[in-house]
């Protein structure tokens, strides 16, 4: 009897304060390609600088829509950025004065005057269990 009650406090008190993202892209130009995806907790190399993000995808897309769940982040402010990758290139396309040709994203669906949002635009609230967000490119 002792021992199952050590050994349901131990389950109780060992309970992740981790989180969970459901991520769900959408408005992706077709199916063809991929959807990058970049996680940022700070500011320092958002939205493009992808070894300081925190988490990194690449998604397939099905009916112009890619879906991605992150496990095990911790609780607090997260930014994300997207883009439709439609020729595999890893880059985004731009035109002559740097205007983005490929789909583009970010959290909260915040845009930017002449560039891209800040991280504080951009920024939203992680907590622990379950959290889910839409990006829908333009």
């Amino acid at each position: 009897m002792f021992q199952l009650i050590f050994l349901l406090i131990s389950l109780f008190s060992f309970q992740s304060n981790q989180a969970s993202l459901e991520l769900r892209i959408e408005n992706a130009k077709n199916d063809q390609g991929l959807v990058r995806v970049l996680v940022f907790n700070q500011a320092d190399g958002f939205p493009d600088k992808a070894g300081k993000a925190v988490r990194m995808a690449n998604l397939s897309i099905k009916n112009k829509i890619a879906v991605i769940t992150f496990d095990d982040l911790p609780p607090g402010n997260y930014a994300i950025a997207v883009f439709h990758d439609s020729s595999k290139s890893g880059k985004i396309r731009t035109n002559l004065v740097g205007f983005p040709l490929d789909r583009y994203g970010f959290s909260n669906n915040a845009t930017g005057i002449m560039g891209p949002p800040s991280f504080e635009k951009a920024a939203f609230p992680i907590t622990t269990g379950k959290n889910s967000i839409t990006i829908s490119m333009r």
